[in-house]
């Protein structure tokens, strides 16, 4: 009988044989025109778990279907939830892509494909694991849950609902995410802790069209002028969000917490550097990686108003807006600082315009203490994976989802990512380093071991 990481090496071709399969259909969640081909996609990860197994269905929502699937209990075991998504972005511009998105095409170590590393190749890490114990020792150490949806870049909401009605079914001692990246090339990570958002448009409105702003301009609003000075107006030279209360529930860093992240082998200039910049505008007192994991922000994602077309035109606009967007930290409400925003917006702008405030989406930050007993067998899964032991990191995105795990299902999250960086995800060109793939692969089986040693 072989080892499980004979096995693994055994198999490699196969489990690349079947990412490639999995990465050929383009389940594009975005675009109404890709529905057969989101179908087709949870057909392939049902049929997947069938032959491994595992007891299977695919579960209609109010959106695209989710595939729930488990292994049979382990008595005095943990339970584990593995979450996943088989949706991918959209590949446009397709005549950025070297290769064509939907046909896998090896270069250089990675496999390049859209959905390569966002989500289909990390999640099919964990269906592999398991696999690999199944056909080695015809039995799991641990008891499996997998909830796979189809709706994660469009934003859940058929899993969401599915979770809230059906957080006993799901009922777990941890939740397992592969969706994100390692600390850097050679260096695993655990994430502990995940921003959330708030995110808004304003639709300024002055006079009832767009005037000559040589005849009116100076007697008349600008609502261009206005969204710039609200905009403004939310954030002083020192990098603080100026709405009131906006700080109010914020959990400082702890003093750990600032060592570990200043331990960490990471290079703000060379950051800065990758991205073509000299330095950065942010809070004082707190490092790049303080700003990106563990404190609140505040971005303007989108700007309009007046024209946009080649050359001049002395316009003042009739309309004019943004979008702008805050990453919250763990404690902050997205609903308090919605109120907070409505109540103030109205003292910040002038006489003569008129704020329309929409509010689009928000979530909750959420941390995961590091003393949890899960944290630590995943950390000794990723060493004995990867040769080195893990960092512990936050991530400055919201995965909204994560939250909702947390809340419904009272259970630690791991998120660990196999991922790199630089993978293109939503982007041209996405990739998986294959290397990266397969010790996610190990790295999943050994996961499951040291989580049924907590039994």
């Amino acid at each position: 009988m072989p080892t499980l990481d004979q096995y693994l090496t055994a198999h490699a071709a196969q489990f690349e044989a079947e990412l490639c399969d999995f990465l050929r259909i383009p389940s594009v969640s975005a675009d109404p025109a890709h529905k057969n081909d989101v179908e087709n996609a949870a057909q392939w990860v049902d049929a997947k778990f069938r032959k491994m197994g595992f007891s299977s269905e695919i579960i209609p929502t109010s959106g695209n279907p989710l595939i729930y699937a488990q292994s049979p209990e382990v008595p005095g075991a943990p339970t584990v939830l593995v979450y996943g998504h088989y949706d991918v972005q959209p590949a446009d511009p397709l005549e950025l892509w070297t290769s064509p998105p939907f046909e896998p095409t090896r270069r250089d170590g990675n496999l390049f494909a859209r959905g390569a590393t966002d989500d289909k190749g990390q999640v099919l890490t964990h269906i592999n694991s398991a696999q690999a114990w199944l056909d080695v020792h015809g039995r799991l150490p641990v008891r499996l849950k997998f909830l796979i949806e189809g709706e994660e870049e469009v934003g859940s909401q058929g899993a969401e609902e599915y979770l809230a009605a059906n957080a006993s079914r799901l009922a777990c001692d941890c939740v397992v995410i592969s969706d994100g990246c390692k600390f850097s090339r050679d260096i695993p990570s655990i994430t502990y802790g995940l921003r959330g958002i708030a995110y808004y448009e304003i639709r300024v409105t002055g006079p009832n069209r767009d005037l000559h702003s040589g005849s009116f301009g100076g007697s008349v609003t600008n609502p261009a002028t206005t969204v710039a000075r609200i905009l403004s107006a939310m954030i002083d030279r020192h990098g603080k969000i100026q709405i009131p209360g906006f700080y109010d529930d914020v959990v400082p860093l702890t003093e750990r917490e600032r060592q570990q992240f200043a331990a960490l082998p990471f290079d703000e200039a060379k950051y800065f550097a990758e991205l073509g910049v000299e330095r950065a505008f942010g809070e004082e007192g707190y490092s790049a990686l303080e700003r990106r994991w563990a404190r609140p922000t505040y971005d303007v994602c989108g700007l309009w108003g007046g024209y946009q077309g080649e050359g001049a035109k002395t316009v003042l606009p009739g309309k004019a807006g943004a979008k702008f967007s805050f990453r919250l930290v763990p404690n902050q409400s997205p609903e308090k600082i919605t109120a907070a925003l409505a109540r103030w917006l109205p003292e910040i702008t002038p006489p003569g315009a008129k704020v329309e405030l929409l509010d689009f989406h928000g979530s909750p930050g959420v941390t995961i203490p590091l003393e949890s007993r899960y944290v630590a067998a995943a950390a000794r899964a990723l060493e004995q994976a990867f040769g080195c032991a893990p960092v512990y990191s936050r991530e400055g995105g919201s995965i909204p989802i994560v939250g909702k795990f947390h809340e419904a299902l009272h259970a630690d999250v791991l998120l660990l990512g196999w991922g790199q960086d630089d993978d293109n995800a939503h982007s041209p060109n996405e990739k998986f380093s294959l290397a990266d793939y397969h010790c996610g692969i190990k790295a999943s089986a050994r996961l499951w071991e040291e989580l049924g040693k907590l039994a």
